[in-house]
């Protein structure tokens, strides 16, 4: 009896030293960069500006997001400008996991309607990156947003990030359909919502 309740200790110590010295998961970390800011509108249409709705989707975004191994990161929380250089500075400090660059989009065609990602063509990211954006622009589009184009493109914050990095544009405002799911608080909670599930 007595080897047996030994053994069961240098069991349970073992046990003990495994679980107490096993390295923590570590959290993914996803940077949110909302578009424009401050004296930089964005697109805009009847009044409403895509600094505005850029900012309203991340936040909601962060506000949404109870598991707590995805840390989200606005990188404007306010309605102030920042420099694109001061961003990718910001970015690279990080070293996040992934970054969404979110935007809204316009078109002088009124019937040009959906999301759309653009991803750079960097080696060392493109995979992941794309990757990423097809996620995002499956699951975001549905009823209210057609599901539109992944290219390549040569951003500022696309190609000096030093991490997989996304332009993600949620819709047009030039479109109505499109600006009236944008600018309602159901369609933003949605957005919001699938963007938070695709970088799960």
């Amino acid at each position: 009896m007595k080897t047996n309740i030994k053994i069961l200790g240098i069991y349970g110590a073992a046990l003990f030293g495994l679980l107490a010295f096993r390295p923590l998961e570590e959290k993914k970390v996803i940077v949110i960069d909302p578009a424009h800011g401050g004296h930089d509108f964005g697109a805009t249409m009847n009044g409403i500006q895509e600094k505005t709705l850029s900012e309203t989707i991340a936040k909601k975004i962060k506000a949404l997001n109870k598991d707590s191994n995805i840390e989200i990161v606005l990188l404007r929380d306010g309605d102030h400008f920042m420099e694109l250089s001061e961003r990718v500075s910001i970015i690279n400090n990080l070293n996040p996991d992934l970054v969404i660059s979110l935007h809204v989009n316009s078109s002088q065609n009124a019937d040009k309607n959906g999301v759309e990602a653009y991803i750079s063509s960097r080696k060392d990211f493109h995979e992941k990156s794309k990757e990423n954006a097809e996620k995002l622009v499956n699951n975001i589009s549905g009823d209210f947003l057609l599901k539109g184009k992944i290219e390549e493109a040569n951003f500022y914050i696309l190609k000096n990030s030093n991490c997989p990095a996304i332009t993600l544009e949620v819709g047009f405002l030039s479109n109505a359909e499109n600006r009236d799911y944008l600018t309602s608080e159901s369609g933003q909670n949605e957005i919001a919502a699938k963007i938070l599930e695709s970088v799960k």
